[in-house]
């Protein structure tokens, strides 16, 4: 199939490569004219796992390009990819300016029948909307199809939920683009749902929520657990293992974080609000949510007493393992917040160094994590990296002024930190 992706974010990178890992010929557009070069010259500018080796795979077999030309992506291609920001508006819903743009040249660059394909985020109805747009700017007045099929792909683990997808969802109004979808599809072996428009845009929106939503459950339980002296990942690995309910998302934690579920949240929230239906049980999610990160800094204070001029010592700026991405990331909150009473922060983050600097001031960026822990008055783990649990933990009771250690994301066995002689604070635990 000849493919273009409009738009080389995360989504829309990782799908055009991975399209070209699959045997089809891509073309990656993007209006960013710098983020081009440095694609065409073999780097990369996100943090993926394994994504780097196969854009240069592709690249060097010829299936994979890149333009700033829109016009060129479609005049190439027969199936079309939007895939750039729907970010929030003030009011929690979403900025579809850019879908509108892209649908607009798109409509514009046609002499020939295109499938276009919604792959952002998108409210419900968008489908309906982008139909309007492509009829109202294309001059050729050719036939077109617009499919929703909306992305599953969790950063960090994106190439492999990709290659390795538990379903596809593609939304249609009439069979014809059906068989070209599944062609698209046919080398990731999964089970495609076929469904109308608005059920795959809702679809989306319905699944980040409910999993934003399995995160804020198991965080309200840990406030029981700390309570009662249970343990939350106890409690998590017994309702985990009911087939009904799953261990995936009840990892009690800084709450969730990303580009991703706030804003889908958020917009889920809205639409329902502009259909007439109050989503209460979204909007405790939120709260919980919120919740969550002053019930740590509360912790900390209350162990640390006073935080002006205290040092603290900072694992984790990403959102999440295994990504650069910074963007609405619980650590960096947690950062501005203690920076705000005064603290001092010495940080690392395997990954996400560079980015965070654009986001963070005044603080210490340390290139090993091993001496993080130098000269602090405690240590707080605020992102889940594999590479904190071989931490020199010895070496960092020695170095601290005092042995304090803030597990945010319950990395560490609460009877081996005491063991080694720690004041050790998680949560749920």
């Amino acid at each position: 199939m000849k493919i273009s992706i409009i738009g080389t974010g995360y989504v829309g990178l990782v799908t055009g490569t991975c399209f070209a890992e699959g045997g089809h010929k891509v073309i990656c557009v993007d209006c960013d004219a710098e983020k081009v070069e440095l694609l065409k010259a073999g780097g990369i500018p996100i943090y993926e796992p394994g994504l780097e080796e196969m854009i240069k795979r592709n690249v060097g077999g010829g299936r994979l390009s890149f333009t700033t030309s829109t016009k060129e992506g479609v005049e190439k291609s027969d199936v079309i990819f939007i895939a750039v920001p729907t970010p929030p508006l003030p009011d929690g819903a979403v900025d579809l300016s850019f879908i509108e743009g892209v649908a607009r040249d798109i409509a514009s660059a046609m002499t020939s029948y295109k499938i276009v394909v919604d792959k952002s985020t998108v409210p419900v109805r968008t489908g309906e909307k982008v139909v309007e747009t492509i009829k109202r700017y294309c001059k050729a007045r050719v036939e077109f199809d617009v499919v929703s099929n909306p992305e599953f792909l969790r950063e960090g683990f994106a190439v492999e939920d990709f290659m390795r997808p538990d379903r596809i969802v593609v939304g249609v109004a009439s069979p014809r683009p059906v068989q070209a979808m599944k062609e698209v599809y046919a080398p990731y072996n999964a089970p495609i749902i076929v469904t109308d428009i608005n059920s795959a845009e809702l679809i989306k929106h319905a699944a980040n929520s409910f999993l934003a939503l399995k995160i804020s459950y198991i965080n309200a339980i840990s406030v029981l657990c700390e309570a009662t002296g249970a343990n939350v990942q106890e409690v998590a690995n017994g309702i985990g293992m009911d087939a009904r309910i799953g261990r995936r998302f009840l990892d009690a934690g800084l709450g969730f974080g990303g580009s991703c579920f706030p804003k889908d949240l958020s917009a889920f929230i809205k639409i329902a609000e502009q259909i007439g239906y109050d989503f209460r049980l979204l909007k405790e999610v939120q709260r919980i949510n919120g919740e969550q990160m002053e019930r740590f800094i509360k912790k900390i204070a209350d162990t640390l007493w006073v935080l002006k001029e205290k040092k603290i010592g900072i694992l984790g700026l990403a959102f999440k393992q295994n990504t650069d991405d910074v963007r609405l990331s619980p650590a960096i909150d947690l950062c501005q917040r203690l920076q705000k009473e005064g603290a001092l922060l010495r940080v690392h983050d395997p990954k996400a160094m560079e980015k965070a600097k654009g986001v963070l001031q005044d603080v210490t960026f340390v290139a090993d994590m091993d001496l993080v822990a130098d000269g602090c008055d405690a240590l707080v783990v605020a992102t889940e990296w594999p590479e904190f649990k071989k931490l020199d933990l010895e070496r960092a009771r020695k170095v601290l002024t005092h042995p304090i250690l803030f597990d945010g994301r319950n990395m560490f066995d609460p009877k081996e930190l005491e063991r080694l002689g720690f004041i050790y604070k998680s949560i749920g635990r």
